[in-house]
């Protein structure tokens, strides 16, 4: 039946339609009464509930219980019959029972009798009060009557009554996990019991009958155990409970129909509450909590960590219960919370400003327990103040020094409304409130973490650390910097972790300068003139005479001497070859003008921007182009173009790297043992026509019958010989070349190669000479591989020529059988050609697939897939590609036999 109606139901069980009859109950017969009787009878002490608990014989009354049985009486006035009578005739007024509300719905509902078995259906319409009170299990008195439609006997004239009871010893305890038991222990004679708490969800919203209910689960004589139900009704002062609060409470049994229930709940104490945290340290099998609610740490074991272990570390926030264990307390059921949850302080969002008075000393002293040493000093509304704060206060890692003026935030605690100063920075200005000494230099070195700064002022390099930096902007080689130099103390010095770090000062503070601000030198205005007294010797040449400063570490150049004369005074001062203007180099007797420079450090002088005026004309300096490089060694092709000079790398004033073939450079001739020829003081100079100016416009082809000697070493001359094989005039004339008549300067040209040149003069000897030769090769390509591939061309006893695939223009692809056009260049450490500038001139003939015999053709033919002496396919390993994908990105269609796509 749907709620709300209120008809009867129109089928009920066989218990709710059996008629009353004297043999199920203990009350006097319906039928024995005065049928016409209408005074009021008396209630019969058996119609009414009595739910007295038996008692053993040794027990006592309770103090104020009444020794009698508690009886109800009514007012029949406030009945009404609505239709229905008390007898089956409906003649007179009917006995009046006793039973328990069975089921309670919208409308209507059923009551069990307590004195006979049947169950009666009542409309709530009987019932003489507010429904609202009426509830599920409520004792309720009521008289018998039969519905005139359905013939069958109900329940008319409901009257709520309270069931009497004998309370029991009240109980104490504490409230638990719903319908758990949990481990229970005496205290003081008591018994502890564990509650489940009514869900808070429901109060007040269940349906009618439907009422929240709990549980008390209490331990008798440390065996049994026990659960009674509760309502919110039977808590005391309306208390809300959780599941784990200690409560007492009274017991009461209902007689009719047997359930134990508490009663006047009192709360004893409140569970403890989940705490939250977060982890500060973890060990091998233990860590600690920082707590949320008090300044405090906790321990916990590994083993109470519910989840995964290898994911915990410190700073997760968690939550977690408290247990003593041994005396001591001991966090248990360790959770992990999202991060974030757990907030230990407030942080002002508004910024102060103060004046550090005393900083944190870089190493705590024994008898140190603070953990917020620092103080600063501020006027916060207008009130003098001094806050302490950490070393995790600081926006950075930059030393704070007593009286620096600083912007901070403050910061509340939660737990103990402790204030101290936090995200602590430095503000530009503080230098002008320490007064500290500041210094200024050159970053000249950094490595992971620290770097090394070239102080002005003093001759050791200076260690600093890059936490020390205060811009957030990264600092680089060269960049100039102001900082400020602290000792480090003897004790510091034996707890750093490395050497760099105990050296005795360390630059701190470190601030950027604009470029240009630091200055090691004092330079004169005033120009000098005067002659070289000593020469200075090249830095490569003073480092080693033997090895290539490409492979040894420079050193110092060795000094030369200037003489002057200043006020009648004749004075000398030093020179180095890097402070030449020109690339030049003076030589004995040479007349030079310079600016004498003074170091701020030392008070040593020097010349500087020195201009070499005159020469002596002592030793000629003489042009020449650079011809071969070796691995420490090269050679100078002569400004006649007919000769080439030796010269070693350790008499390269500059550095060797820079040199390329055809270079223009400026050097002395020297004679060594055995009395060879050999260049010294090789100074690379600007670039000079080494050709002539009148090249003649005519294109000539013609032939390579001699090569240069880099190219062919075995020969005696140096230059190489080209031959006109153009018809005319010149044709069978002979012309030589030198390394500056190369158009590509690092092209080898061997013998045999056709090429076209013009003519020139060379102005020195007025002899005629091929120039801007451009060599004609032509070949096809054997094999192309990976990266590389070869050409068919001869070279030396090769008779093929290596390629790599970057060496070929436009990236084209090339094929085999392609005809290239290319240059060949020697490498002039490993005596090996290869070729560059790859040109494909004409694709080769594209390769033709070659039939398949015609038997091969006619068997795949006959072939039938429902053959079962056909050649059968079977997969062993299914194809994967390179990224471990299945199948062939290439999607496959079918094909006929004997058809070549």
């Amino acid at each position: 039946m749907e709620r709300g109606s209120s008809e009867p139901p129109t089928a009920r069980s066989a218990s709710a339609h059996a008629p009353a009859t004297p043999a199920t109950s203990s009350a006097p017969s319906a039928a024995s009464a005065p049928a016409a009787s209408t005074a009021p009878m008396h209630i019969p002490r058996s119609a009414s509930m009595s739910c007295h608990t038996p008692r053993s014989a040794g027990a006592k009354k309770r103090r104020g219980a009444s020794a009698l049985p508690r009886s109800m009486s009514f007012d029949p006035s406030l009945l009404h019959n609505n239709g229905h009578t008390a007898f089956a005739n409906g003649t007179g007024v009917g006995i009046r029972e006793t039973g328990v509300v069975e089921k309670l719905l919208t409308s209507y509902g059923f009551i069990q009798c307590s004195e006979r078995q049947a169950r009666l259906f009542f409309h709530c319409s009987q019932y003489n009060g507010n429904l609202q009170d009426l509830k599920i299990g409520d004792d309720v008195e009521f008289e018998v009557s039969l519905d005139k439609r359905t013939g069958k006997p109900i329940a008319v004239k409901l009257v709520k009554i309270k069931p009497e009871v004998l309370p029991e010893e009240r109980i104490s305890g504490q409230v638990g996990p719903d319908m758990h038991a949990s481990p229970i222990t005496k205290l003081h004679g008591y018994i502890h019991p564990v509650v489940s708490a009514i869900p808070t969800h429901l109060d007040g919203k269940s349906a009618p009958g439907q009422v929240p209910t709990g549980s008390v689960c209490y331990e008798r004589n440390g065996v049994s155990v026990f659960y009674l139900t509760y309502t919110p009704d039977d808590v005391e002062r309306n208390m809300h409970l959780d599941t784990g609060d200690r409560v007492s409470f009274y017991m009461e049994t209902n007689k009719h129909t047997g359930a134990v229930s508490a009663r006047n709940i009192v709360l004893v104490k409140k569970k403890q509450m989940r705490c939250q945290g977060v982890v500060c340290a973890t060990k091998e099998a233990f860590g600690f909590i920082e707590r949320g609610d008090v300044v405090k740490e906790i321990f916990f074991h590994y083993s109470e960590f519910k989840g995964d272990l290898e994911a915990l570390q410190a700073g997760d926030d968690v939550e977690f219960s408290i247990k003593e264990r041994n005396g001591k307390e001991v966090a248990t059921d360790v959770r992990l919370l999202p991060q974030g949850t757990v907030i230990f302080e407030d942080i002002s969002i508004e910024h102060f400003e103060g004046t550090v008075a005393k900083v944190i000393p870089k190493v705590p002293s024994k008898n140190q327990n603070d953990p917020l040493p620092g103080r600063i000093g501020a006027r916060i509304n207008f009130s003098e103040k001094e806050l302490p704060f950490g070393e995790k206060d600081t926006k950075s890692k930059v030393t704070l020094l007593d009286g620096d003026h600083v912007r901070f935030n403050i910061s509340v605690d939660r737990r103990d409304k402790l204030e101290r100063a936090t995200n602590i920075e430095i503000l530009p200005d503080t230098f002008q409130f320490t007064k500290e000494s500041r210094e200024m230099g050159v970053i000249a070195a950094m490595r992971d973490g620290f770097g090394f700064i070239k102080c002005v002022d003093r001759d050791a390099r200076m260690f600093f650390h890059f936490s020390e930096v205060l811009e957030e902007s990264p600092l680089h080689i060269s960049d100039e910097v102001e900082f400020t130099v602290v000792p480090v103390s003897r004790l510091e010095r034996s707890l750093a972790k490395d050497m760099l770090s105990a050296q005795r000062n360390h630059a701190v503070r470190i601030k950027k300068l604009p470029k240009g601000t630091v200055s090691f030198h004092v330079q004169s205005e005033q120009r000098f003139i005067g002659q070289v007294d000593r020469e200075a010797t090249p830095a490569s040449a003073a480092a080693n005479k033997n090895v290539s400063p490409s492979k040894a570490k420079e050193k110092d150049a060795e000094e030369g001497v200037i003489a002057y004369e200043d006020c009648g005074v004749k004075l000398t001062v030093p020179y180095y070859i890097k402070d030449l203007e020109g690339a030049a180099l003076p030589q004995l007797g040479d007349k030079v003008e310079f600016s004498i420079s003074e170091v701020k450090r030392t008070g040593l002088q020097s010349a500087v921007s020195i201009k070499i005026l005159n020469r002596t004309g002592n030793s000629k300096r003489l042009l020449g182009f650079v011809a071969t490089l070796k691995d420490n060694f090269g050679f100078i092709e002569t400004a006649n173009h007919d000769q080439e000079i030796f010269f070693h790398y350790s008499e390269m004033c500059g550095d060797v790297d820079n040199l390329e073939l055809g270079d223009t450079v400026e050097y002395t001739l020297s004679k060594g043992k055995g009395n060879k020829v050999s260049a010294e003081k090789v100074t690379k100079v600007a670039p000079v026509n080494g050709i002539g100016e009148d090249v003649g416009t005519t294109v000539l082809l013609g032939k390579v019958t001699r090569p240069l000697r880099s190219v062919d070493p075995s020969q005696t001359e140096y230059q190489g010989l080209i031959e006109v094989t153009e018809e005319g005039a010149s044709k069978g004339q002979s012309y030589p070349f030198g390394i500056v008549s190369m158009a590509s300067k690092a092209d080898c040209l061997q013998k045999g190669e056709l090429v076209k040149f013009q003519l020139c003069t060379v102005v020195h000897t007025s002899q005629k000479m091929a120039c801007h030769i451009v060599p004609q090769r032509r070949a096809l390509v054997e094999s192309v591989k990976d990266q590389f591939g070869f050409i068919t061309y001869e070279v030396g006893e090769s008779k093929k020529l290596f390629f790599h695939v970057k060496e070929v223009q436009d990236g084209l692809e090339l094929q085999t059988g392609d005809e290239v056009e290319f240059s060949v260049i020697l490498n002039q450490r490993t005596g090996k050609c290869s070729a560059c500038n790859v040109r494909r001139v004409s694709e080769g003939p594209k390769p033709v697939a070659t039939p398949r015999p015609e038997r091969l053709v006619n068997r795949l033919k006959s072939i039938t897939l429902d053959d079962a002496s056909a050649p059968r396919l079977v997969i062993v390993r299914q194809p994967r590609g390179p990224d471990n994908s299945k199948g062939f990105s290439i999607e496959r269609k079918a094909r006929q036999p004997g058809v070549i796509d």
